[in-house]
């Protein structure tokens, strides 16, 4: 995949349509010149455009199958190029200019990507302001009081607006980061990758901690490092039921057994040359002994015993344990951030310990929205349908430890929305909705959010699950899901089940990926994620194969019940053949 460097300011202006983007650009571009400024422009249209007229020489060769046409005079040139599969992304774009000959790039349009870009706001167009919700607006020009402490600007101020970008472009500060044509597209998607890395970003690790008692501890996340207090094991101790002799006295013919030693006993006189005692598994091992023989290989006769070498040779400190072998005094048996199952259960218990700091239970507030959703077991009314992302969410928290706090179905005005999250956000420490995040979905709601708190609405590059918003509501971490089923789980499994590993303390914490082989053609559009519901098994060759699990439509739960992975293909791979290694997300334990 290529990368480009924009090695020169860029700076965009962002507005709703009939704002005046265009006049404003028209007004300033020859203020700009007059100082100096080489400046590019790159317009992003939503519709169909020619830039030719009808019957002219080029638009006529275009139209018969010229891909690409390049057009020149004596005063400019321009190449036009179709592009009827995918629409040119903004790298690209920027990618054919010359950047030798610029000072600065402007852009109208392309908002939802991520770069500087001034705010242009009217009243009386009647829409919401768009840097609370996009953290790259880095100044604000209207005609009415933004509540900001971004830099603020007199709309029709064309003089203060022009002197502000000659300073954008001035500023060395502003040299770009690489853009990669992976990440963005023309509509402003964001990677997985990205998504994910921006929620992480935001996320605050726990820093507060309770003691429960050993046997409630399992499945917490430890707060502390486990210390170990005694040295285990306590004493050095035989390995194996046997006799214990000294390591500088092998080569008797037969020794003096002297003493018997079980296990929660010792032999207190110290070992002299020529005896022995006999030992069981795990007893002390008496002073000056460091060597034990194997029952199996002596023949004890009376107080004597001799030891046959046939069965091996002798070596001193064989079936030994030292003391502290296992762990040491001031030693981490566990450490902080790690998960208490049945094996640190025993560990901290050999320890002598009956209690553990442990982080404390995350809750997690759930709700669904929409007026055509119900709760199961009511009559289906026409034009509904029954919520099952509300016990799809319910089930994969628990699974992940979470305290779960169900608000229900919430009808779709704005008072049961704010009142709900208010409700959710004194309640809980996460917050999860799903739907009513999608385009075209009730203005208000993304209103009611925006008033509450900081969120984003994005749209993430992949399928099923693209539309995602995130931000803090009182402080507390909110996650809008989408509403089809099979899209709020993988949505669920990629961006929140991450966020709550770290807030529930756990330091390395990382979905399991496997490579599998396809045992079939496995489409995805290029450029895109494409995660797909599958079956993974051992083939008789003991290779670890994959196969999808039929109709993969985002509404389709059936795909979901009888799939043990998602299949994840990524951006670079636009179609997995059979017999190609392909990227295993399993599910076991995370559904």
């Amino acid at each position: 995949m290529s990368q480009i460097t924009a090695n020169l300011p860029l700076l965009g202006f962002a507005a709703w349509s009939g704002t005046g983007k265009t006049t404003l650009l028209e007004a300033m571009l020859p203020k700009l010149v007059e100082r100096g400024i080489r400046v590019a422009v790159i317009k992003h249209a939503h519709h169909n455009f020619d830039i030719d007229k009808e019957g002219k020489d080029s638009y006529r060769l275009r139209k018969a199958g010229a891909n690409q046409m390049l057009i020149s005079s004596r005063y400019r040139s321009a190449m036009v190029t179709e592009t009827p599969e995918q629409e040119a992304t903004l790298p690209q774009l920027i990618n054919q200019l010359d950047q030798t000959q610029l000072d600065l790039i402007l852009v109208e349009g392309f908002k939802k990507i991520d770069f500087p870009k001034i705010e242009l706001h009217r009243d009386e167009i009647g829409k919401p302001w768009l840097f609370p919700e996009d953290s790259n607006i880095i100044a604000v020009a209207s005609d009415s009081q933004a509540q900001t402490e971004l830099p603020t600007l007199d709309i029709n101020d064309l003089d203060a607006i022009t002197e502000f970008v000659i300073n954008f472009a001035k500023s060395p500060s502003q040299q770009q980061e690489t853009l990669s044509c992976s990440d963005l597209d023309p509509s402003g998607m964001l990677s997985v990758e990205q998504g994910r890395a921006q929620i992480l970003a935001q996320i605050v690790a726990p820093t507060t901690k309770v003691t429960v008692d050993l046997k409630a501890a399992l499945g917490q996340i430890v707060a502390d490092d486990i210390l170990s207090p005694v040295n285990v094991p306590q004493h050095t101790n035989s390995a194996m039921d046997g006799y214990a002799i000294r390591g500088d006295d092998l080569n008797r013919d037969s020794y003096q057994v002297v003493g018997q030693v079980m296990a929660g006993h010792s032999y207190d006189a110290p070992l002299e040359q020529g005896q022995a005692v006999r030992i069981m598994t795990g007893a002390p091992v008496p002073d000056n002994a460091d060597t034990v023989i194997m029952r199996e290989q002596a023949q004890q006769d009376g107080d004597t015993v001799t030891f046959d070498l046939t069965m091996g040779a002798i070596r001193q400190g064989q079936n030994v344990r030292q003391a502290g072998e296992d762990l040491a005094i001031g030693q981490a048996a566990v450490n902080a951030g790690s998960l208490i199952t049945a094996p640190e259960l025993g560990m901290i218990a050999s320890l002598g310990l009956p209690s553990v700091s442990v982080r404390p239970q995350l809750k997690v507030a759930i709700f669904s929205t929409g007026d055509e959703v119900q709760h199961p077991g009511e009559a289906q009314k026409q034009n509904c349908i029954y919520d099952s992302n509300r016990y799809t969410l319910h089930a994969m928290l628990s699974k992940a430890g979470c305290e779960v706090v169900d608000l229900g179905i919430i009808e779709d005005n704005e008072a049961s929305l704010e009142a709900t999250l208010k409700t959710a956000s004194e309640q809980a420490d996460v917050i999860l909705s799903s739907g009513g995040v999608s385009v075209g979905d009730a203005d208000y709601i993304k209103t009611i959010l925006s008033k509450l708190g900081q969120i984003n609405f994005w749209r993430i590059n992949m399928r099923p699950g693209r539309p995602l918003a995130f931000g803090q509501i009182n402080n507390k971490p909110f996650f809008g899901l989408p509403g089809n089923p099979v899209a709020v789980m993988v949505a669920f499994l990629q961006f929140v089940e991450p966020a709550l590993r770290k807030m529930q303390g756990y330091t390395t914490w990382q979905a399991p990926v496997m490579l599998a082989t396809a045992t079939e053609k496995l489409r995805s559009r290029p450029g895109r994620t494409e995660y797909s519901r599958g079956c993974y098994q051992f083939d008789a060759n003991g290779r670890l194969t994959v196969s999808a699990t039929g109709k993969q439509g985002s509404g389709i739960l059936r795909s979901m019940s009888e799939a043990n992975c998602l299949i994840e293909i990524l951006p670079e791979q636009p179609n997995v053949e059979m017999g190609e290694q392909v990227r295993v997300i399993p599910l076991i334990n995370r559904i």
